[in-house]
């Protein structure tokens, strides 16, 4: 397949290690790079990890502690042995004059390496991501070159990198006291109770989107309707008893767990307090 066809996607915990490295860096380094790990499959290259390689830059060189770079992949590899090498990445919004050197050593690394650059500077407000390939260029028997060519890049989670940001999100600003928020793990009911108050402010707005289509107040979008449609024929047939039988039966298993769980943690406290009362 052709390096031009390749989708890319990153998980959220790729951009964190980036920016931790990036505000980790040293006082006269303007820029930081690193390695990604992830997979390729079907043209779709997933970056799920990354790690940063300790760099120099000159005007005419490029200095790289590759060594440091393999030791840390050795032990990613014994952490989690599918992820692979499948580029490096660089903080900032251009591709710059050093970029086709250390884009040699990673093409060494693996087949069709992408170059993914992260905006930490927050032009325009936000952090921009961009992905490259490397298309070789030149006539035979001549010169050559490369050519960074940008590609499809997207971002992607599993459900609880999901949780993690939905999380985060609550922290965001600054409390009263001018001190970082702190937000704790919701309890299970808690969290039942807002994803359902989330579930039907969606549904109150799915409504209002096709009342206004039937009444001619917005024009009907052909693949809006057949998500819809996909939407309709994904919910299971079942009827009003069956469905009711079937939340209250999940409903006793939650409460019964989040019963469990609070008379154990009240009988380690009881134990805790036992333990310091005088004996006779």
């Amino acid at each position: 397949m052709s390096a031009l066809n390749l989708t890319v996607r990153v998980h959220p915990v790729v951009l964190f290690q980036v920016v931790d490295a990036f505000e980790r860096r040293n006082a006269d380094s303007h820029r930081v790079i690193g390695t990604l790990l992830g997979s390729v499959d079907k043209g779709v290259v997933e970056v799920t990890n990354c790690f940063c390689v300790p760099h120099k830059e000159h005007d005419d060189q490029v200095e790289a502690e590759l060594s440091y770079a393999l030791d840390m992949y050795d032990l990613n590899r014994k952490v989690n042995a599918n992820e692979s090498v499948v580029g490096w990445w660089a903080t900032g919004n251009d591709v710059t004059n050093h970029s086709s050197v250390i884009h040699e050593y990673y093409a060494r690394e693996c087949n069709n390496p992408v170059h993914l650059t992260v905006d930490t500077s927050l032009q325009g407000g936000r952090m921009g991501l961009r992905a490259y390939v490397c298309i070789q260029l030149g006539v035979p028997g001549g010169k050559t070159g490369c050519m960074f060519t940008p590609i499809p890049v997207e971002l992607t989670s599993y459900e609880p990198e999901t949780f993690g940001l939905k999380l985060l999100q609550k922290t965001v600003g600054v409390s009263p006291a001018h001190r970082p928020k702190t937000v704790a793990p919701m309890l299970d009911l808690s969290q039942i109770s807002e994803a359902s108050t989330k579930l039907q402010s969606l549904l109150d707005l799915i409504i209002k989107y096709v009342d206004d289509v039937i009444a001619h107040k917005v024009t009907p979008d052909n693949a809006v309707g057949r998500q819809l449609l996909d939407l309709i024929h994904s919910v299971p047939h079942m009827s009003h008893e069956q469905f009711t039988q079937m939340f209250n039966a999940n409903v006793r298993d939650l409460l019964m767990v989040v019963t469990l769980s609070q008379l154990i943690k009240t009988q380690l406290q009881l134990n805790e307090k036992l333990t310091f009362l005088p004996t006779a």
